[in-house]
């Protein structure tokens, strides 16, 4: 059995799935994006005069979407500690690895306790964005639970 997790303080997803699945102690985020939440806005997108996408920054974006990862964490009752994969698409992989990379780095200084990573460039996403986010989630049992399955 599993449960489907809807984070308010999330953008909505962009189709018709869940933000996030709890199966067990087990947490599987959606693909996550930078959007702003409040706006549907794509921090640090950049445009000409005729509203074509011309550049993107991507520290600007990598904030965004850790922040939203962490709100669907927040919701699932997990903790940014708890993330042990996370998979990251980024569309321009040789102009922005380095400062993505810088980012993620500010919010998981410690190797040994950051989660696994895997980084893939793409040719491109659903929306106008410059990475996305996939992530799992090992949920901690509350405090005082029975760890060993006995009773």
């Amino acid at each position: 059995m599993s449960e489907a997790i809807r984070a308010d303080a999330a953008p909505a997803p962009v189709g018709a799935y869940p933000h996030a699945r709890r199966v067990g102690d087990l947490l599987f985020l959606s693909g996550i994006g930078p959007r702003n939440p409040a706006t549907d806005a794509i921090p640090g997108n950049r445009h000409d005069a005729d509203g074509r996408l011309v550049g993107h920054d991507i520290e600007a974006q990598a904030r965004a979407v850790l922040a939203n990862v962490r709100a669907v964490l927040h919701a699932s009752g997990a903790r940014w500690e708890d993330l042990v994969d996370v998979t990251v698409y980024l569309t321009d992989m040789a102009r922005d690895f380095k400062d993505y990379n810088r980012v993620w780095s500010e919010y998981f200084p410690d190797p040994a306790s950051a989660p696994c990573r895997t980084t893939l460039g793409i040719d491109a996403l659903p929306t106008p964005i410059a990475i996305e986010l996939k992530c799992i989630a090992h949920l901690s049992p509350p405090a005082g639970a029975d760890r060993t399955g006995g009773g």
